[in-house]
């Protein structure tokens, strides 16, 4: 177990300390893990999303923060912005607790897996990389459509964990997750235009034949 593991484990439960009972904002959160760059903040506004129990309400403008961010990594901002309106969204205690035992407790797991290798596979070629999946499944992730953001928030997770660790077979692993993510959405996609279409092409056909 690395020593760095045991910090970013250590750093996440301190966030618990953040204004003990009291509800939090996305700026007290980005305030006290912005030095240790996008990766963490990616974990952490992707968590609710990504959990097995939604959170409501927090898909669309986390996704937006989520893109806004990808777009300062890819243009090679080294400490993270978020706008104002955002920083003051509030976080209900409960659902931010949750989101930092799910953190902390995922990293308890991983951290005997993860850790930096393959540094030039975290380089500014696979950076672009992420950056483009990241905004794709932020883009998902910001369509008010019910049951289609858990996977996005999983890759964006994925590759928040590869980046905080710079662990390069991890974030290989993460945009092949991505790839497969992108796939199976594009696959949903065709299957509901063409047989949208056809189901439309026969409804017609139905009403010719008994109206006409």
């Amino acid at each position: 177990m690395s020593n760095q593991s045991r910090a970013l484990s250590a750093d996440i439960i301190k966030l618990l300390e953040l204004k003990s009972g009291e509800d939090l904002t996305l700026g007290d959160i980005a305030g006290a893990v912005g030095d240790r760059g996008f990766g963490l903040l990616f974990i952490l506004v992707s968590l609710p999303s990504a959990l097995p129990v939604p959170a409501p309400g927090f898909s669309t403008p986390f996704g937006i923060v989520i893109f806004l961010l990808s777009l300062q990594m890819m243009m090679g901002r080294d400490t993270p912005w978020i706008p104002e309106w955002a920083s003051l969204k509030v976080i209900k205690r409960s659902v931010a607790d949750r989101m930092i035992r799910g953190a902390a407790s995922f990293f308890t797991f991983v951290e005997k897996f993860i850790q930096p290798r393959f540094l030039p596979m975290t380089g500014r070629t696979a950076g672009r990389l992420c950056c483009i999946l990241l905004l794709i499944m932020s883009g998902l992730m910001i369509l008010p459509i019910p049951l289609t953001n858990t996977l996005p928030a999983m890759v964006i997770f994925s590759v928040g964990v590869a980046l905080t660790e710079r662990d390069g077979l991890a974030l290989a692993g993460a945009l092949l997750f991505g790839a497969a993510a992108i796939m199976i959405y594009a696959a949903a996609v065709w299957f509901i235009v063409v047989y949208g279409l056809k189901g439309m092409g026969e409804l017609k056909e139905i009403i010719k034949a008994r109206f006409f």
